[in-house]
């Protein structure tokens, strides 16, 4: 039996080896650490050695950290990440299928679009907060004029959730929504829709049953991107969001407050839902390509 020939490594594999190990180290070992601190036993620190291992500081957690309604700022940051996800899919969807056509200006539109990308994200915070101040007044000038002086007294401002919120979170997911489907249509075949469209359907049907089942694996990464993207944002929610918070901006006021592993206890849960929404992501498009696979 002929012995296999094995090509040598070359002389830098071993350098970027150990490299690429530095990196993951890196990259997973502050979660690592920290996961595995989350379960010290009820005289544990925040620091190794482990005393004991237990539930302790989850029990701790969902009993409440002080003041702080973690229960209530988990519940809006689940609610504003379902809906950025779904109108970063909806939106860059509809985006570049727009764009499929040569648009007037649409060169210096999609230009101002991904600029989100590179401006500092606390100074767009800070622009759109300040803008929601300015129609703040506004709004309070007009309802002044207008004599609507017992509206006034309950209105406090248009700094929200599901407004200002909403607004800077989407500054952050639509330009990568928009780059990830521009990706993907480019490297779409449009003779599938002409071969639709020679027997006879019409473009929703197109759209549906053609472009849609193509495209649907790409939409759920977008969606995925969307969640998890606005699920651990913190600069661009800072000035935009009002007089409530979101989980991260909490867990960020609460490292400087809380000295238990309970503040580990909570940044593992946080972690647990990201990834949970990736694996749903992944089994999500699994299930699609099994489908089509199954369908042909």
């Amino acid at each position: 039996m002929a012995a296999t020939y094995r090509e040598p490594r070359a002389p830098g594999f071993w350098p970027l080896a150990l490299l690429f190990g530095a990196f993951v180290l890196f990259l997973y070992g502050p979660m690592l650490t920290i996961f595995v601190l989350s379960f010290q036993g009820p005289e544990g620190g925040l620091t190794f050695p482990m005393r004991g291992w237990s539930l302790h500081w989850y029990r701790q957690l969902a009993e409440g950290l002080g003041v702080v309604d973690i229960g209530a700022a988990f519940r809006r940051s689940l609610a504003l990440g379902a809906v950025v996800m779904g109108l970063t899919v909806l939106l860059s969807l509809l985006a570049s299928l727009a764009f499929r056509k040569r648009l007037r200006g649409g060169n210096l539109l999609f230009y101002v679009t991904i600029a989100s990308l590179i401006m500092p994200s606390i100074v767009v915070s800070l622009g759109i907060g300040l803008q929601f101040r300015l129609l703040d007044s506004g709004i309070k000038q007009l309802a002044e004029a207008w004599g609507l002086h017992d509206w006034l007294e309950t209105f406090t401002t248009s700094l929200g959730l599901f407004s200002s919120a909403l607004g800077a979170h989407l500054s952050w997911t639509l330009p990568f929504g928009l780059l990830i489907m521009f990706a993907v249509f480019n490297r779409f075949n449009p003779a599938y829709e002409e071969a639709a469209r020679d027997l006879g359907a019409s473009p929703w049907q197109t759209f549906r049953h053609v472009v849609l089942p193509l495209i649907a694996p790409s939409a759920i990464g977008v969606g995925m991107f969307g969640f998890t993207l606005s699920w651990d944002e913190i600069a661009r929610t800072s000035q935009a969001i009002g007089d409530v918070n979101t989980l991260p901006l909490e867990l960020q006021g609460l490292t400087t407050t809380v000295t238990t592993p309970a503040i580990y206890a909570l940044g593992t849960v946080t972690t647990v839902v990201s990834f949970a929404v990736m694996a749903l992501a992944i089994g999500a498009t699994r299930a699609l390509k099994r489908r089509q696979g199954g369908s042909r």
